[in-house]
């Protein structure tokens, strides 16, 4: 019995862990991203762009679901969210993303972009009643003002027009949108298995694209497609599925905060693989968003006397489902109310990936 205990808590002790390992992956390699796509941009029109990238991380998670043995089939209205997020995040969000930066500099987008975490902490709030931590609002507004240094430092002084920014804040309202139905979607599912049904949602959705594919990828050199390769792999296929396994753990809300650095990451990477050197503002800017996600991750302190606000049901994200934990042990879990965590009750199996990865990104049978 006491071994029993001992095992629970270690494995509740593991699933932050692996949850914010999960997002720094994230972030990487979305910060990655935009140098990608910057170096791609001009050989690649945004539509075939997007379905590059999404036909090769459908194909690569594809690949891994095969060897899992097949994915976890979603249950009940779970397909409804999925859709939601494959047509309105996969598809939609990349295809105006990749087009926005066609009319707007790198700073100047991820400014407008960065509305997308205050949205989803909005719809977070509202529909998933996760309501609104005032330590949350206060980092969001932080690392917000931060990126906005940051963009506003790398812009250079070049031309905005009008229809690059409502481009962008398509992205911003596309990447809400997304995140808020993909949240209740994995109480269904697992990580792996909601990643690659979007992923292929989203290939469907912008097939219209394929012949200019073709066409451009004709054309194509070796370093162009290279780099299409790597969007696919990395900042699609691992990237998304990282993001996945660390919001079904997390508050939505605060989960979008941690995308602040974003902005900060790729102005650095940018300066390394570029040679595009930051201006000594970025990093003021920089600062600031570091402080706001530090905000957004940090709890209150509870006074002596008082008892912890008990968890309210209710919300898109309230239903018991069973969750992967860190070395693969899948334990059930009840998602609470506002600005509560899981609660890891009694294991019932232990599956990993291949190769022995840890982290938690083990699909469920």
């Amino acid at each position: 019995m006491t071994a029993s205990m001992e095992n629970q808590k270690a494995n509740h002790a593991r699933r932050p862990n692996g949850a914010l390992i999960a997002v720094g992956v994230t972030v990487v390699l979305w910060a990655s991203a935009f140098v990608g796509i910057r170096s791609v941009g001009h050989t690649f029109a945004p539509g075939p762009l997007a379905l590059g990238r999404l036909l090769i991380g459908a194909v690569t998670l594809g690949m891994i679901v095969a060897v899992k043995r097949g994915p976890v089939l979603p249950r009940g209205n779970s397909w409804w969210f999925i859709l939601a997020y494959g047509v309105a995040w996969f598809a939609a969000y990349n295809v105006a993303l990749n087009a926005s930066e066609r009319h707007l500099d790198a700073g100047t987008s991820s400014i407008l972009v960065q509305g997308g975490p205050l949205l989803i902490a909005l719809f977070a709030g509202l529909l998933l009643k996760e309501g609104f931590p005032p330590r949350l609002l206060a980092g969001s507004v932080t690392a917000l003002i931060g990126a906005v240094i940051v963009g506003a430092a790398s812009g250079g002084g070049r031309h905005t027009d009008l229809f690059g920014v409502v481009l962008c804040l398509v992205a911003a309202l596309m990447y809400a949108i997304g995140v808020t139905a993909q949240k209740p979607a994995l109480a269904r599912t697992s990580a792996l298995s909601a990643t690659w049904f979007g992923c292929l949602i989203g290939a469907v959705a912008c097939l219209p694209f394929a012949p200019d594919l073709w066409s451009e990828g004709g054309d194509a050199s070796a370093g162009a497609i290279a780099g299409l390769v790597y969007l696919g792999v990395f900042p699609t296929a691992i990237a998304f599925t990282t993001w996945a396994y660390a919001l079904g753990r997390m508050p939505a809300g605060q989960l979008g905060a941690t995308t602040y650095l974003v902005p900060v990451l790729a102005t650095l990477l940018s300066w390394i693989i570029l040679d595009e050197a930051p201006a000594a503002l970025s990093f003021v800017g920089g600062a600031l968003c570091l402080a706001g996600v530090a905000i957004t991750r940090s709890k209150a302190t509870i006074r002596r006397g008082t008892r912890p606000r008990p968890a309210q049901a209710g919300g898109l994200g309230t239903e018991s489902r069973i969750q992967t934990d860190g070395l693969g042990t899948e334990s059930r879990t009840q998602t609470d109310g506002p600005g509560t965590e899981d609660r890891p009750q009694v294991p019932v199996e232990s599956n990993a990936l291949p190769g022995g990865v840890s982290g938690g990104l083990a699909d469920r049978s």
